[in-house]
């Protein structure tokens, strides 16, 4: 079933013409738990890796012998999920609750020595075939496949992620690796993703105010400000459905390829290549939810039904406290090194 982005409750151009001139587009994939093939984009799916070619690994030494088991991971949302759709007001039953206890044990490795390779985590690919806002890779390649350490153990501080993006040509991929490698344990089930296939949906976007023209973000700002004051006056609950730049005009929320990266948790930032210096664009957005707890005014219109606290997170990935990852690529050369920020 595709997913419908619904109208935006107000028509930003009309408000501010000049906003017409940085108009673009990024597509929402709309991950949904599901079971995606191969042969196609997904979140937490099986990847189109062939068997001759090493898995992708983490090299930097740093402890990785104590954690949670990703089956046990994914058994406990099971049966979390499933007590829920049999009965919400009562949850799971006491010897659902004594399995979720076990389950979320943690674990040690104990022959997992620092500096042995640790497999990373297939976390999704992407196609280009499926995306319309997905930039073509280096060479012609199609297929992009992002994978992520299951630690935060890494960089100067020793508490930062790894990512691992690469490209690759789809056709020239005949024979398949079926049971990649996987990580005993994990040190944040965060990063354990659930299988989901995707429903792309290309919509407009905007800019984050802070990066538009002083004065047209001043005049959005003295906007949003009077809908507040005006707000105050109204009912609890009206107050709520108060629309704003930022959260129901410009960025869409949860997992999208393209467009413009939200800066909400911290200044912009120049994202310059640390290659050949060019300002380098936003690829992938990769989020904690789908749509807030607020006005959800992006919830897709086949879902308006359905709890936002159930259905919000298909793919159970956090992103640091539950926020989003935005990684940007180079405009001129897709080869050279990615950046990425945490909002």
């Amino acid at each position: 079933m595709s997913r419908t982005t619904p109208p935006r409750p107000l028509d930003v151009e009309a408000l501010f013409p000049e906003l017409a001139a940085y108009r673009g587009t990024t597509t929402r994939l709309h991950p949904r738990p599901g079971r995606p093939e191969v042969t196609v984009s997904s979140v937490g799916g099986p990847l189109l890796w062939p068997a001759g070619e090493p898995w992708p690994v983490c090299t930097e030494p740093h402890s990785h012998a104590h954690g949670r088991r990703p089956a046990d991971i994914h058994r406990q949302r099971q049966i979390l999920t499933a007590a829920w759709l049999r009965d919400p007001d009562t949850g799971p039953t006491d010897e659902e609750r004594r399995l979720l206890e076990e389950l979320g044990r943690r674990h040690h490795a104990h022959d997992a020595a620092a500096a042995d390779p640790l497999p990373l985590i297939g976390l999704a690919q992407l196609y280009r075939k499926d995306i319309p806002d997905l930039p073509a890779g280096p060479d012609g390649c199609d297929l992009l496949q992002v994978f992520w350490c299951p630690f935060d153990a890494h960089g100067p501080s020793g508490h930062g992620m790894l990512l691992d993006l690469r490209w690759r040509r789809s056709e020239e991929i005949t024979d398949v690796q079926t049971s990649p490698p996987r990580p005993r344990v994990v040190g944040f089930e965060g990063y354990v993703p659930e299988p989901c296939v995707l429903h792309p949906e290309q919509v407009a976007t905007y800019p984050f105010a802070g990066l538009l023209p002083k004065d047209l973000c001043a005049r959005i700002d003295a906007w949003e400000e009077r809908l507040e004051e005006e707000a105050e006056q109204w009912a609890d609950e009206d107050a709520a459905a108060v629309v704003g730049y930022q959260y129901d005009l410009s960025i869409p929320p949860g997992w999208r390829v393209g467009g413009f990266a939200s800066w909400h948790a911290t200044d912009p930032s120049p994202m310059d290549c640390p290659a050949c210096a060019a300002p380098m664009h936003l690829l992938l957005t990769i989020d904690s939810s789908e749509w807030d707890g607020g006005s959800g005014s992006w919830k897709p219109l086949e879902e308006q039904g359905l709890p936002t606290h159930r259905f919000a997170r298909p793919t159970q990935v956090t992103v640091g406290r539950g926020g989003e990852l935005n990684v940007f690529t180079c405009p001129q050369e897709p080869c050279h090194l990615h950046r990425w920020s945490i909002q």
